[in-house]
């Protein structure tokens, strides 16, 4: 049984995934850049480039609200199938362990949110 709400177990999940689509997003764009795999390369890196933006401000707002709630999350554990994160809030710590099947999966979801949500 946890004792995060619903709300603070979603922050705390954010503090997991935002990191992942932010790195994965840094990597598609030095790519972009480097290879030029479109025959027109500046639409691709404007989209990827506002869609990296919009997750950095994400993020630093989320890191300032775990900061204010007092929360933390650390990676502690990693194998070929899960990967366990120590939740600490209050001085109370909680183990979750992730599928990373699962993990792979929100982090596509929120990439695909990332890039059909914009608004400029």
């Amino acid at each position: 049984m946890t004792r995060l709400s619903r709300i603070q177990l979603q922050m705390m999940e954010q503090a997991i995934f935002l990191p992942m689509v932010i790195s994965i997003l840094n990597r598609d764009l030095a790519h972009l850049k480097e290879h030029q795999p479109f025959k027109l390369n500046e639409p691709y890196i404007q989209l990827v480039t506002f869609t990296l933006k919009e997750a950095q401000k994400e993020l630093y707002q989320l890191k300032q609200d775990l900061r204010k709630e007092k929360m933390k999350v650390q990676q502690i554990e990693h194998d070929e199938g899960f990967t366990t994160y120590l939740f600490v809030m209050d001085g109370y710590e909680e183990k979750h362990k992730y599928f990373n099947p699962r993990i792979r999966h929100r982090v596509e979801e929120l990439l695909t949110y990332y890039f059909l949500h914009q608004e400029k």
